[in-house]
């Protein structure tokens, strides 16, 4: 095919890949962190025993689990500006991550909860402790540590998905690398070395996360 490979003007380029890696990660942790307050709220209320609560929770869930989230991200910059809700790009991203994290953070959190003894809620009680008490100080606790697993990936595909960022010109690693393979028609070389970057930052987070659930596990 007479194509060489050339990673010259990828490695001129490369410290805009790094920027947009670093904007990548901070959209992904701040939407998490959001995302995870959403979640856990959410969770409590789908298996709360009052429908006022668990009915709005269970609509949530279902109707954004089942939305592509690139036409959340769509929706949210280009048709809320139309209805008077004017965020800049980042924001706009940043809340529909959020947003679209906690339902699915809502899930993973909602096995947790329900794996929880029931006996520790009588025993809260039994001590004198509020129902906040019990949820914060001991029934969520426990539940983190239970779901840290299903959240490693969670949050690794929440991380990738940052990429669809780059659809309303955040520039993330996706963008970056779009951006450096038009001005150098280096189409191969940009998008291994982006990949490559991907796959090392996924491989960084899995092996935290592992790290941080050891550190958690009780002893045996």
């Amino acid at each position: 095919m007479g194509y060489t490979l050339n990673f010259a003007v990828v490695w001129r380029n490369f410290d805009r890949l790094l920027e947009g890696l670093a904007l990548s990660l901070g959209l992904a942790v701040i939407s998490i962190l959001i995302g995870a307050a959403i979640g856990l709220a959410v969770a409590f209320a789908l298996i709360s025993k009052y429908r006022a609560a668990s009915w709005p929770a269970t609509a949530y869930v279902t109707l954004i689990r089942n939305l592509p989230i690139l036409v959340l991200v769509l929706f949210a910059y280009f048709a809320l500006p139309q209805m008077g809700v004017r965020l800049d790009k980042v924001e706009s991203f940043v809340a529909v991550l959020a947003i679209y994290s906690g339902a699915y953070l809502a899930e993973v959190f909602r096995a947790g909860l329900l794996s929880i003894p029931k006996g520790l809620t009588e025993a809260g009680l039994a001590i004198g402790l509020t129902p906040i008490q019990i949820r914060t100080t001991i029934i969520a606790p426990l539940m983190l540590r239970n779901v840290l697993p299903s959240m490693s990936s969670t949050i690794i595909s929440l991380f990738k998905d940052t990429s669809l960022a780059a659809a309303i010109a955040v520039p993330e690693l996706t963008f970056q690398a779009r951006k450096i393979n038009v001005e150098s028609f280096r189409v191969i070389e940009t998008w291994i070395v982006a990949s490559a970057l991907y796959v090392a930052t996924c491989a960084l987070i899995a092996a935290l996360m592992r790290r941080i659930e050891r550190r958690l596990a009780l002893p045996r």
